[in-house]
């Protein structure tokens, strides 16, 4: 049977009168401070052999012991589903999500998701996050939006990339093709986004009491009725890309959601043609600045083709 690992601590006196949660977070960077609570609420911490709260002060000179638990496997199944890996390291895997693949497993999709895919494909090389034997869903993509999506294999690099989102020191581009031509070449969407007070499923840019969003894009092609898009995001708002053009007029071309079908529609549409095209962060290990581009999938390219078709013709 595994047994717990322990980690020793000695309070300095530096580092006492602090809260003990906040002050075992900075001692153990590699662990968020939301799954030392968890650990604290589990019994897993002592205090000189007492069992901790919370809430308690460091002070100068006690024992801290953590009782790490062993990796709890999962219920969810492995699935051999078909996905495309762009890189793979003890760390990290990152894929190529291709439309329609639900990221996680969820009511209305308890299979056929993302996160099947990669237990099946990973392993014994998924070392446990949050205490699970799990691929760490470090950020999300629609079920239709394809394209980059990066997870973590164990703890560590899932609390680092998780810090990168937190400070935005990360960059992801995405490449959209919308209905109409904006004025400018450029431009940058910033507005509240949360949920609407018509649906609750759909998100609003127009809500008085959501989170600050913002979305920078320029106009890579124009067409008479569309127009391709680089778009670049700086915070990561549910839907917010597709919530964002919309606001602005343009929305995603097969986004029933945020827009409409328009008897215009090309039948290759059958989705919101928007895709995550690049990734730019820092290796959880290494440290090495890494990008990591996947290519268009095959629906934007022939929606890109017939538009390109028919200007020329």
């Amino acid at each position: 049977m595994t047994r717990n690992r322990a980690i020793r601590l000695t309070v300095s006196a530096a580092d006492a009168g602090q809260r003990l949660d906040a002050w075992l977070a900075a001692q153990l960077p590699d662990h968020s401070r939301s799954r030392i609570q968890a650990w604290m609420g589990s019994e897993c911490v002592t205090v000189d052999g007492v069992v901790a709260k919370k809430t308690i002060r460091t002070k100068l000179g006690t024992k801290i012991v953590v009782q790490i638990p062993p990796v709890e496997e999962v219920e969810l199944a492995p699935e051999d589903l078909p996905i495309r890996i762009l890189h793979e390291d003890d760390d990290i895997v990152v894929v190529d999500k291709a439309p329609g693949m639900v990221v996680h497993p969820a009511v209305g999709h308890p299979s056929g998701t993302l996160v099947n895919a990669l237990l099946f494909h990973c392993g014994d090389s998924l070392q446990g996050v949050g205490g699970e034997r799990r691929p760490g869903i470090v950020h999300r993509l629609d079920k239709d939006t394809s394209g980059v999506i990066m997870v973590a294999k164990n703890e560590r690099a899932h609390v680092r990339l998780s810090r990168q989102f937190k400070k935005r020191s990360l960059a992801k581009q995405y490449t959209a093709i919308v209905w109409g031509v904006p004025l400018r070449g450029s431009g940058v969407i910033k507005t509240l986004i949360g949920r609407s007070a018509h649906d609750r499923k759909l998100m609003s840019a127009t809500t008085r009491d959501g989170r600050e969003a913002v979305t920078r894009y320029d106009v890579v092609e124009r067409w008479e009725h569309m127009a391709l898009l680089s778009v670049s995001i700086e915070t990561g708002r549910t839907h917010q890309i597709r919530v964002h053009l919309a606001h602005i007029r343009h929305p995603v071309v097969g986004d029933t959601q945020y827009g409409r079908r328009r008897p215009s529609t090309p039948d290759c549409v059958t989705r919101q043609m928007l895709h995550a095209r690049r990734i730019e962060f820092e290796h959880p290990s290494t440290r090495e600045r890494l990008c990591i581009e996947a290519e268009l999938p095959p629906d934007m390219q022939q929606l890109l083709t017939e538009l390109r078709g028919q200007a020329e013709a």
